[in-house]
């Protein structure tokens, strides 16, 4: 199997263009990584990358062995996904990625449950709010609130979810209750918005009588993590656009108040990526199915006790 670590540590190198980054992703030192290029070169007999102390590039050699050493390891997840599901014992490490609080609420509490039914999986969760790529972060699975940006994505729908835009007493109490989007920009309330490396513009669509319609909301706060936002709100610094099932507690609490409600934020829907090649494998089906579901009767929960 050395050649294949080989072949799979050439993947990740190229996809990542980073020796280090390969490394920790596959979770051996960047000194192995090095190692395992240099043997897939002699090998080879042929030079994959161009290294300098600053920069990994790839030769034309190494782009042209990408697209056979991709098919390889297609191929062979394939034959390994037919067996298990003969066998019906998954194996091996499942990807998955998932916003900060989808992940903290509603994923994480479920990962127990499923590795107890399935023992010989390892499961690997990564949360973050900005957006991900399947592909060059070797993703299986991407849970999301929204709509993808690759349409060549496979996606499965598992709810819609209601938003509002809600804020600490605190805050209404010192700056006024507003009514709809227009007295959000009119009365410049702080908006707390959040913002990761490649977002442009802060605008909120919210559903006005005349149809959805952006508002280009402004705050002095921003974040790349939405419970920073919602502590934000919760001691009083601005007015938050979140899923209700997130903030349901501290509604039924009366620690957030709903505001600007004549002008709701549109449903989003929270939904699951995977690419085609990803949905043979049976450890990703499984956990789709395992988890769907539940998702869906959580956030349904949620929602009810805060109504």
């Amino acid at each position: 199997m050395s050649h294949l670590d080989n072949i799979r540590t050439f993947v990740r190198v190229y996809e990542l263009g980073s020796m280090s980054a390969a490394g920790r992703d596959l979770r051996v030192s960047p000194a192995v990584t090095s190692a395992r290029i240099s043997q897939l070169e002699d090998h080879l007999n042929v030079r994959l990358f161009q290294r300098t102390t600053r920069n990994l590039s790839p030769t034309e050699h190494g782009r042209a062995f990408y697209e056979g050493a991709c098919a390889v390891l297609e191929t062979l997840e394939q034959a390994e996904a037919s067996v298990m599901r003969l066998t019906d014992s998954p194996r091996g490490s499942l990807y998955v990625a998932a916003p900060l609080g989808v992940g903290r609420r509603l994923i994480a509490p479920q990962v127990p449950e499923f590795l107890a039914q399935y023992p010989e999986i390892d499961f690997r969760l990564r949360l973050s709010d900005r957006t991900v790529d399947l592909t060059t972060e070797g993703l299986d699975l991407a849970f999301f609130l929204g709509q993808p940006s690759d349409s060549t994505l496979r996606i499965r729908k598992i709810a819609d979810c209601r938003r509002l835009l809600c804020a600490a007493p605190s805050y209404v109490a010192r700056r006024g209750m507003p009514a709809n989007g227009a007295e959000l920009i009119r009365d410049r309330h702080d908006c707390l918005n959040l913002r990761f490396p490649g977002a442009t513009e802060f605008q909120w669509t919210l559903l006005t009588p005349d149809g959805p319609q952006r508002f280009a909301v402004t705050g002095r706060c921003e974040c790349d993590d939405g419970d920073v936002l919602t502590d934000w709100a919760l001691d009083g610094h601005g007015i938050v656009l979140k899923p209700e099932f997130e903030v349901a507690d501290h509604l039924r609490a009366g620690r957030l108040v709903a505001v600007a409600q004549e002008t709701p934020p549109l449903p989003v829907q929270m939904a699951c990526l995977y690419s085609h090649r990803r949905h043979q494998d049976p450890k990703a089906r499984l956990f789709m199915d395992f988890t769907a579901q539940r998702i869906a009767r959580m956030i349904r929960e949620a929602e009810d006790k805060a109504a």
